[in-house]
């Protein structure tokens, strides 16, 4: 077993990883599940993300195109036309911010590396555009999330089938970060993509066998945030998942995630803390 990575070269801005950390999503979309058409303004926009850094976000995760199971794709002049001028005055307001962006695409993830983007979040894996990982390695110091998903946001959630949904998460992992380094990529996130092509089944599973991806010594997202596998068990809505969500954010964190990617900061932050104190009081050969 080797020492996970612990700290990430964004861009040359070092975050540290001994704690876990938040990354705050920002959808500047119309159409995505929970907060779709919200931040439809530079004012919204702007506030929202001062809002997440003062509760404690490290990261923006900026998307302009919804990943909802059954979502319309999006050309990549409109995904650029949406990202780049929102991006732009995220990097000019708060500047010491880490912008991550939210694209599959290799073109769009150059061109906002370009304007200050300092992390890419990739819900393909690499899958659906064959330039990303060179585009990646070719950045430098862009660190890079690697997410799992079967299909595409148009069938993903079209029946889909597991022998193992856990080994073959971490097989998809094992061939991808194989790939990753041999082009130089340093720094490479994993998100076993809860919801993408998963039942609610496959969901929990994945949850509660989380550490085994630690064996590749790469740090693990959790993007588990108000996510149907919580509203749709409880027989709620979206609106009212942020309970659900917390109380997976401790298994995750239990699990060992380094990172999770969240609506709601501020329970996150909080959720956290607990953590970390409860973390005090355990034995580390309780934790898995």
């Amino acid at each position: 077993m080797f020492n996970p990575h612990l700290t990430l070269n964004c861009a040359g801005q070092l975050v540290s990883l001994e704690e876990p950390i938040i990354m705050g999503i920002l959808n500047v979309t119309p159409d995505s599940f929970f907060d779709g058409g919200r931040y439809d303004s530079d004012k919204k926009i702007l506030e929202q993300v001062e809002k997440m850094l003062v509760e404690g976000a490290e990261i923006i995760d900026v998307g302009a195109m919804s990943s909802r199971p059954g979502a319309e794709d999006l050309s990549p002049k409109d995904e650029a036309s949406r990202l780049l001028p929102v991006l732009k005055k995220i990097a000019k307001e708060f500047p010491q911010a880490i912008i991550s962006i939210d694209t599959f695409r290799a073109e769009t993830a150059r061109q906002c590396a370009q304007e200050g983007a300092r992390m890419i979040n990739d819900i393909s894996g690499g899958e659906m555009d064959a330039k990303m990982f060179e585009t990646i390695a070719e950045l430098k110091d862009i660190p890079y999330v690697l997410m799992h998903m079967k299909g595409t946001p148009q069938t993903m959630q079209t029946n889909p089938e597991y022998v193992d949904v856990s080994l073959e998460v971490l097989d998809f992992f094992i061939e991808k970060t194989k790939q990753l380094v041999s082009l130089g990529v340093k720094d490479v996130i994993l998100d076993p993509g809860f919801g993408f092509g998963k039942t609610i089944d496959h969901n929990y599973e994945l949850l509660q066998k989380m550490h085994i991806f630690k064996m590749l010594d790469w740090p693990m997202l959790a993007g588990i945030s108000r996510k149907s596998m919580i509203y749709k068990l409880l027989d709620v809505t979206a609106d009212e998942a942020v309970n659900g969500t917390t109380a997976l954010h401790m298994i995750a964190l239990r699990e060992g995630a380094k990172i999770l990617r969240v609506h709601d900061v501020a329970p996150a932050k909080e959720t956290i803390q607990l953590f970390l104190q409860l973390n005090k009081h355990i034995p580390k050969s309780e934790f898995i």
